[in-house]
């Protein structure tokens, strides 16, 4: 576990997964969902190479069949420590004789968490020293407590959006994208309410960069915890039906795979392509209070 602290915010990463346990204000207040398991194991995942699901389970790399599972394996692996500063932690994880079994690529993948005031960056790096281009998709998964909820309250809260206009979601089929169907999500100025019934079609998933900005408000319409991205989709979840106290407010380079695709790797939707020695970086800000 290592530590990151300035005057205002105290931050925890573990070793596994490169994943964010912990972020504190100045007066110990904690931000970050602390993974009860009875609701969801996780803080705040890495997903790599792949965002959400697959059809049928498995991808294709010039027609042959590689089985992964959802969110791809980087949330489950050990990440090196490679750079520690007071203010800022960088970790890495590279290809190995495990990952290519999964993931035919050579790859670097660094993801770094930087203060700067109230503002925790999460960065992004993926690297190819392959003789050959890859493909990837890349994304966060952070879950943050709902505010002014109580123990054993049902699930209910706000998030104010840049786009007060009405945002277009895809509809899901098996856990993946049916792009046939969509819905608008429409909010009051901006602001979206949500209960756990709001996801009984699995996770909101948005593209087309139509959210860069999100809030999570409290009880008074102030924001508690603010998101910025550039990424061109975005998800938002809750498991349905468990009044889990938290939601997950996610930037992502690619979404899950739409519904009956068979192609290849190549030609998933918003996949992310990097020629031999190229390298791809991308980050998005946390803002407390």
């Amino acid at each position: 576990m290592e530590q990151i602290k300035n005057s205002q915010l105290t931050v925890e990463i573990a070793d596994h997964g490169a994943e964010l346990v912990s972020v504190k204000d100045a007066q110990g207040k904690e931000y970050l969902w602390q993974a009860d398991p009875k609701y969801w194991g996780r803080h705040s995942p890495i997903l790599f190479p792949i965002v959400g699901s697959l059809w049928n389970g498995v991808y294709h790399v010039c027609g042959k069949d590689y089985p992964l599972s959802r969110h791809g394996f980087a949330r489950d692996m050990d990440f090196h420590l490679i750079a520690k500063g007071d203010e800022q932690v960088v970790f890495a994880l590279h290809d190995s004789a495990e990952t290519l079994k999964k993931y035919p690529f050579h790859f670097n993948l660094a993801v770094s968490y930087r203060l700067k005031d109230n503002e925790l960056h999460v960065v992004w790096h993926v690297e190819n020293p392959d003789d050959k281009t890859i493909w990837f998709q890349v994304g966060g998964h952070p879950a943050f407590r709902v505010p002014d909820m109580k123990q054993g309250e049902p699930l209910h809260g706000r998030l104010r959006f840049d786009n007060s206009e009405p945002i277009r979601r895809f509809l899901a089929e098996q856990g993946c994208l049916d792009r046939s169907r969509h819905e608008e999500v429409r909010t009051d100025k901006g602001v979206w309410s949500f209960d756990t019934h709001s996801f009984d079609n699995d996770a909101l998933v948005f593209d087309h960069s139509q959210i860069r900005r999100i809030e999570l408000l409290d009880a008074k319409g102030k924001a508690v915890v603010t998101v910025q991205t550039k990424a061109p989709a975005l998800g938002i979840w809750s498991p349905s039906g468990k009044d889990a106290p938290f939601i997950c407010i996610e930037p992502w380079y690619g979404v899950t795979d739409v519904d009956g695709f068979d192609g290849e790797l190549r030609d998933k939707y918003l996949v992310n392509q990097l020629l031999p020695g190229s390298s791809f970086m991308s980050e998005y800000v946390i803002t407390i209070g």
